[in-house]
């Protein structure tokens, strides 16, 4: 039997909890198993239950989102982070891609996304609301990207690491998953950001996930 999977919430908006609450428990293989209001109790309430998903708000008092997930890092706590955001900042995106989240979900739409949401999660793929991925990508890409710069000319390899980029992959799982050292994987999104013209921080996964369909 397919085993339950256990959410944590913690978010300073009790009717926040709840909706999501409500939203995720419509799915029998999936539990709420706790809540926490700011982060303090957040840390200690996931340290003591381990569930397998933590979905943090960002914004939350006493120690906000990325806090706790940095916090959980540093313990090396086993649990997939989700962040809840009313932003679509650039930097936060980036804070939080480089704690290692597995989804970004905007609030406004998080009950309707959440249950989707957590079965990419928990399949190893990675899910970014598809509002908040259109903000970031039409802000922050060259222009030549947003008209759809060619990648016809991408290695067979290459290609295979851009689907696993947008699967949120990091270097080490790609690697594994093609039998090839990270470093190696590493030289190789190098050599795909030159010929793609990309440049800056995340601007290859963001590539990715917009284009994930051609590869």
């Amino acid at each position: 039997m397919e085993s339950e999977l256990r959410i944590f919430i913690a978010d300073d908006h009790d009717i926040v909890r709840k909706g999501l609450r409500a939203s995720i428990e419509e799915d029998p293989k999936m539990k709420v198993v706790g809540e926490a209001a700011d982060g303090q109790v957040a840390v200690a309430t996931i340290r003591q239950m381990r569930p397998d998903v933590a979905v943090l708000d960002i914004d939350m008092p006493k120690l906000d989102g990325l806090g706790v997930a940095r916090e959980l890092a540093r313990e090396g706590a086993e649990v997939n982070i989700v962040f809840l955001t009313l932003h679509n900042d650039e930097d936060l995106f980036r804070a939080a891609i480089e704690l290692g989240c597995r989804a970004y979900l905007l609030k406004d739409s998080a009950s309707q996304e959440i249950v989707a949401c957590l079965r990419a999660v928990n399949s190893g793929q990675m899910y970014i609301s598809p509002a908040l991925t259109a903000k970031l990508v039409k802000s922050s890409m060259p222009q030549a990207v947003l008209k759809g710069a060619p990648s016809s000319h991408l290695t067979p390899t290459e290609r295979n690491i851009m689907r696993l980029i947008a699967e949120g992959k990091s270097s080490k799982e790609i690697g594994e998953d093609l039998s090839i050292h990270y470093r190696t994987v590493e030289n190789h999104r190098t050599n795909i950001c030159r010929k793609l013209g990309l440049e800056g921080a995340n601007a290859l996964l963001r590539y990715a996930l917009q284009n994930k369909a051609r590869f």
